[in-house]
């Protein structure tokens, strides 16, 4: 029986309660001292390992030769309580009886009792610190003992059972170095024992500093400090089987005599330019390195490799269907490149067939179900840069788009930053536009080309070029109008116009548009008036004149003209068929008639007479000119004197006349200040008389209001009672 299983029997027992508390405070002072020197013998491994592998050296034997001790001791104390035991089991009945008296009588006394053991091992237990654990993160204190390894468990695992460290109450302090007679410690021995745990010592090789540092520039290489601009260069150790090559050829090649400088030999010149050789060589090893991973191989590229493919392929497929026959083979493989094949089309004009030139190429496509279809189609458009003249609008164009060749009118338009597609007049020079025609559906993103005509001319050339956008009839173009009206009536700053609407619906439409005057003043349409019909009131910045002429801007839309005509060359005969012409322009039909373009005698333009204006003098207020600077402020020129004003002698005055003088002035100023109260007193005065006065009326007015609906009010009851005798 050991000394735990003899605490755990009884718990009220006094001796034995005393000796465990001694026990567990040595075992805390040896668990600390042996912990130290643990910590000691790790260190001199250069690693953390707990399962006792290395030499620890003399103070591990003597510290199993006090473990032994300690032990023996142990199982003395063990054999003495066992003992014990059996006495305190044959008495434990008689004692009962006697506990519970005593309890029941110092029950509330109970806590008192052991204070003193109780506080130290309070204290011993605050002051146990594990620092194994805090050091090195380790907190377990058992050692692997592999001679006490368990069976083995699949032959892969083995069992390990902890080795407890037992200490007893008499034992040495381990926190001090150990003095055991009979064994005298020599200094060459404990040198050996602590040599490795110093840097300068035997480390493994992967915590070795100088084993680091070369795995370093293997991995690193050359390179600069940029503060102080030193560069280190790789040792030739750590370099490759290259290197090592290159440096024996250099060698082989360098004179015999010649000696090699170190690194101090070296100028600053001599080390940048072998750093830059290096490093140039490491380089072009690189790129030879991607070169023969990245580029083609052989010659051959992913074109050649899929080329192959479909040979191969190619000739599987004819080794395969040669035996069969054609219509069997087109029924597995279709038709192949270079076979003859008859089409049937049906719904053919009849000119087709008797105008057929088997010379004219002729080429068959396939339509989509939506590309049969005809509606607006917004394109961009670009005007070929060889063609000589710029393209109006409205004018017919020849357009190739997908399979078709059609004549349209295409509308041309620009978008503006606020999203508005206004119209153009003609194509730009160097810029694309938009253009909307009327045509088939064509899938977004096909190619188009256009020209004037397909008839054989010598001075042949595209118009131009462009892409299908959208699909749709969304998008709406409108062109500048501009509506113009004269001032009917003129106030400050509020004006009647006339001549630019038909109808007061029409104003009303345009009520808070913007208007502006040939002068410059801007203003904005208010409401119609009744007469003349259409003419409305509008407001301005300031006051306008009747000479000018006010005018409104506004957007007018404009609709795509839909012209589908298709090219028909096919259809003509054998001399015809270069001939064919479309629609023809505007310029072409006046051009062979001789016509002119019709203009309005509005448009020509007339010489104007106009009569000088005079305006009146600047006048700027008194208070405007205190805020202004002086350059702005008008100067006030200097009165001229009279010749005769220049010719009188000047007065001298006396003392006396002098004194009067100052006198008369400044009764003057006192005699205009007095006028100048009064006339502010008169002011007050007639303000309180005027409201004095007005409510002296007011209340003349309610007594003349009150005594007439009295008389009003006597005066039809008089005629009521009239009206009553009459009745009777």
């Amino acid at each position: 029986m050991g000394a735990s299983d003899v605490v755990g029997a009884d718990d009220d027992v006094g001796c034995i309660d005393a000796s465990e508390g001694e026990q567990a405070e040595d075992e805390e002072e040896e668990e600390e001292g042996c912990r130290d020197f643990d910590d000691e013998s790790d260190l001199s491994e250069g690693t953390f390992d707990d399962s006792g592998e290395g030499d620890k050296g003399d103070e591990l034997s003597l510290a199993v030769q006090r473990d032994v001790t300690r032990a023996t001791e142990s199982k003395v104390t063990d054999n003495c309580s066992d003992s014990g035991g059996t006495e305190r089991d044959t008495d434990r009945d008689e004692d009962e009886d006697e506990d519970q008296t005593i309890e029941e009588e110092s029950g509330h006394l109970k806590w008192k009792e052991n204070l003193t053991q109780k506080a130290s091992d309070a204290f011993l237990r605050s002051q146990k610190m594990n620092w194994r654990k805090h050091i090195y993160g380790k907190g377990d204190l058992e050692q692997e003992d592999p001679s006490t390894d368990g069976p083995e468990l699949g032959g892969l695992f083995k069992i390990t059972r902890g080795k407890s460290i037992k200490r007893d109450c008499d034992g040495l302090d381990c926190s001090v170095f150990p003095n055991v007679k009979g064994q005298e410690q020599d200094f060459d021995q404990l040198l050996s024992s602590i040599r490795d745990c110093f840097v300068t010592g035997k480390w493994n090789r992967g915590q070795d500093a100088k084993v680091l540092l070369e795995q370093d520039d293997e991995l690193y290489g050359d390179f600069e400090d940029l503060e102080t601009g030193e560069i280190h260069e790789m040792k030739e150790d750590s370099s490759s089987d290259e290197d090592k090559e290159m440096m024996s050829e250099n060698e082989n090649t360098e004179e015999p005599g010649a000696r090699k400088k170190t690194k101090k030999e070296m100028t600053k010149e001599e080390k940048m330019q072998k750093a830059m050789e290096k490093r140039m060589e490491k380089k072009r090893k690189l790129k030879k390195m991607f070169d023969s991973e990245y580029d083609e191989k052989d010659g051959a590229s992913y074109f050649d490799e899929l080329k192959n493919e479909m040979d191969q392929q190619s000739q599987l497929n004819r080794s395969e269907f040669e035996n069969l026959g054609d219509e069997l083979r087109t029924q597995y493989e279709g038709f192949r490149p270079g076979m003859y094949v008859r089409v049937q089309v049906e719904k053919m004009p009849c000119e087709f067939v008797t105008n057929f030139d088997p010379t004219f190429p002729v080429v068959l496509g396939a339509l989509l179900s939506a590309e049969e279809t005809i509606g607006y189609v917004q394109t961009r458009f670009k005007k070929h840069r060889w063609h000589k003249k710029i393209l109006k609008t409205r004018d017919p164009v020849i357009i190739s788009l997908g399979w078709r060749r059609f004549q349209t009118l295409p509308i041309y338009s620009i978008q503006d930053h606020n999203g508005r597609h206004r119209l153009l007049k003609y194509t730009p020079e160097h810029m694309h536009c938009n253009a909307t025609i009327w045509g088939p559906m064509t899938p977004q993103g096909s190619g188009f080309l256009a020209v004037q005509t397909v008839a054989g001319t010598p001075d042949f050339r595209i118009a131009g070029t462009g892409v299908v956008l959208e699909l749709d009839k969304s998008k709406t173009i409108v062109k500048k109008l501009k509506l113009t009206g004269t001032p009917l009536k003129v106030y400050k700053k509020t004006a009647f116009i006339k001549g630019m609407f038909n109808s007061a619906l029409e104003v009303a439409k345009f009520e808070g548009a913007a208007i502006k005057s040939v002068s410059g003043l801007r203003g904005q349409i208010k409401k119609a008036i009744k007469a003349p019909e259409g003419a409305f009131r509008a407001t301005f910045e300031d006051k306008l004149l009747l000479s000018d002429i006010v005018f409104v801007r506004t957007w007018y839309p404009v609709q795509v003209p839909k012209l589908y005509n298709p090219v028909t060359t096919l259809l003509l005969a054998v001399d015809e068929k270069k001939q064919w012409q479309g629609m023809k322009t505007v310029g072409q039909l006046r051009r062979e008639r001789g016509l002119t373009a019709a203009f309005s005698g509005d448009s020509i333009y007339q010489k104007t007479e106009r009569r000088g204006r005079s305006f009146h003098p600047l006048f700027i207020p008194k208070d405007l000119q205190k805020d202004l600077p002086f350059k702005d402020k008008p100067k006030i020129p200097k009165r001229k004197h009279d010749l005769v004003e220049r010719q009188r002698i000047a007065v001298v005055r006396e003392p006396k006349e002098r004194k009067v003088a100052e006198l008369m002035k400044m009764l003057k100023v006192i005699h205009e200040h007095k006028m100048k109260q009064r006339r502010v007193q008169m002011r007050t005065r007639a303000q309180k008389h005027q409201k004095e006065v007005g409510k002296a009326n007011l209340k003349r007015t309610q007594k003349q209001k009150e005594l007439k609906k009295e008389i009003f009010r006597a005066l039809g009851q008089l005629e009521k009672k009239k009206k009553r005798h009459q009745k009777d």
